[in-house]
């Protein structure tokens, strides 16, 4: 009965004896740590109080949505101006950068131009007709392009003329 007790102390005596230089380095480091010079933590910055701030833009337009042309006011100065009350015609209901020019005719001394609409219906015009959703009125017809003159609305509401040309577009190639 003695041996057993003899050999437990052994072991534990032998496993006490290796225990103490295992982590000698890193008790080292901590206690050399606490010398090491420390540099000074900046102090925090101060709280500026919050200041609600009021959304005000529920009356200003809505950038996201179509802008829905309105009829211009009557002014006295009399300036350009789309005329409202004439007939739509059909390829006003289009976009002009969805239509495309895939043609031409002549027939007489009168140009015309073949124009075909996104739903794939082929319209023939001519100088004097309307295309396009900005009151685009064709000015001229070559071999390869339509000249319109369109009438746009700006910011303030005012009209004004730009120049734009539907190329002809090769249907081959498509």
């Amino acid at each position: 009965m003695r041996l057993p007790v003899v050999i437990v102390t052994l072991a534990c005596l032998g496993l006490a004896s290796c225990g103490d230089e295992q982590y000698s380095d890193l008790r080292q480091f901590v206690k050399d740590s606490d010398n090491l010079p420390h540099s000074p933590i900046p102090a925090l910055p101060d709280v500026k109080p919050y200041e609600p701030f009021a959304y005000d833009a529920y009356d200003l337009v809505d950038p996201f949505k179509p802008r829905k042309i309105e009829p211009p006011k009557k002014t006295a100065s009399g300036g350009l101006q789309p005329d409202l009350s004439r007939r739509r015609e059909p390829l006003e209901a289009y976009p002009i950068e969805n239509l495309r020019m895939v043609g031409t005719l002549q027939q007489g001394k009168t140009n015309y131009a073949l124009v075909k609409s996104p739903d794939n219906n082929l319209f023939r015009v001519k100088p004097g007709n309307y295309m396009g959703q900005n009151f685009g009125l064709i000015t001229a017809i070559s071999e390869s392009t339509i000249k319109l003159k369109e009438i746009v609305q700006d910011s303030t509401g005012d009209w004004a003329e730009r120049e734009s040309t539907l190329m002809l577009i090769d249907e081959a190639t498509k």
